[in-house]
């Protein structure tokens, strides 16, 4: 099991409803551009078409991850330095690192 899996499973991420249903409405969608773009490969859509789905699909992911890194810093991270838990800025590093791949 990774740390930071073992990490995430003891804390609990404390949103707003409005960020939740926000949230969630863009993921929900995201999933039915993922369903939508497998028809179209599954139908031979042609390839340009596709990468171009692919893209708006990425590009939506992006605008999730943006708008949840900025809660996570300003409430989570926020929060945990307060408290005095200082690794949380290294833990917020490796995130960071890792979207950016």
């Amino acid at each position: 099991m990774k740390e930071s899996f073992v990490t995430a499973k003891k804390r609990k991420a404390h949103h707003s409803d409005k960020l939740k249903n926000n949230l969630i409405s863009r993921l929900n969608r995201i999933e039915g551009q993922v369903r939508g773009t497998k028809r179209m490969v599954e139908t031979d859509t042609y390839c340009d078409e596709v990468l171009n789905q692919l893209a708006s699909i990425q590009s939506a992911i992006s605008g999730v991850c943006n708008l949840l890194v900025e809660h996570h810093i300003k409430s989570c991270v926020l929060d945990q330095i307060r408290e005095g838990e200082l690794e949380v800025i290294d833990e917020l590093m490796k995130t960071i690192r890792r979207m950016s791949r």
